[in-house]
């Protein structure tokens, strides 16, 4: 059961974190013909697993080393919370003039984007590496062709973002709580454990939910005075 729940779990944050990316994989491969789109997307996200799978396993094994398990679990609460308040800017992404360009494209754009997937991944499979990449095996063809309804249900639920903002604080809470060199402390302390996973949860929804009111009274105040929102 637990193996299931763990694999769900991954399989719900690669479609929440690579949805963007997915979107990245049309864009770079816009201006080919019709028949080479195809390709190159097929070609390029097997490229983009192959290099998110080895970059994962490298990350589930460094997760090993002392302090580095609760080192990534901060790291991923700030991914969580940058879920909840970052923009995309998808319109920089080049588009690929030729087949090979275009992989080329997508397999770079998706490295670079996927750290955080990497991160958050490797800290919901637990040290499995058979978790890692059934996970990936899973969504990553979900999300390449069906990430245009996962985004509309998205922009149609936004309640689905802060499930997932959820999901990723409650993975980096049990990273930070299962550090080994804390078990001492945490296994004699269960209720405190608990208290504290909750309160890394509450946190980052409560910072996500106050970021984007005060981004939106900004807003709102910029178009009453004509001026930018940064200014």
């Amino acid at each position: 059961m637990d193996f299931i729940v763990s694999l769900l779990t991954i399989v719900f944050i690669d479609l929440l974190l690579a949805g963007d990316n997915a979107i990245v994989i049309g864009l770079a491969a816009r201006n080919l013909p019709k028949d080479k789109q195809r390709r190159a997307i097929v070609y390029g996200t097997i490229g983009a697993v192959g290099i998110r799978v080895l970059a994962t396993l490298v990350v589930v094994w460094l997760l090993n080393i002392p302090l580095l398990l609760a080192f990534g679990g901060v790291v991923l609460l700030w991914i969580a919370y940058k879920l909840l308040v970052e923009e995309k800017d998808h319109g920089k992404v080049r588009a690929g003039a030729t087949l090979w360009g275009a992989i080329r494209t997508i397999v770079v754009a998706d490295a670079a984007m996927g750290l955080d997937n990497v991160i958050a991944v490797a800290g919901a499979a637990h040290g499995s590496a058979l978790l890692v990449v059934l996970g990936l095996v899973i969504s990553i063809p979900i999300v390449v062709w069906g990430s245009t309804l996962f985004i509309s249900l998205i922009n149609r639920f936004p309640w689905i973002v802060y499930l997932g903002s959820a999901v990723l604080a409650y993975t980096a809470a049990k990273m930070i709580v299962h550090e080994p060199k804390f078990a001492p402390f945490f296994e004699e302390n269960d209720a405190f454990a608990w208290t504290l996973m909750a309160a890394l949860i509450v946190l980052v929804l409560v910072a996500g939910l106050w970021t984007n009111a005060v981004r939106s009274r900004r807003t709102r105040m910029a178009k009453q005075t004509g001026r930018h929102p940064s200014a």
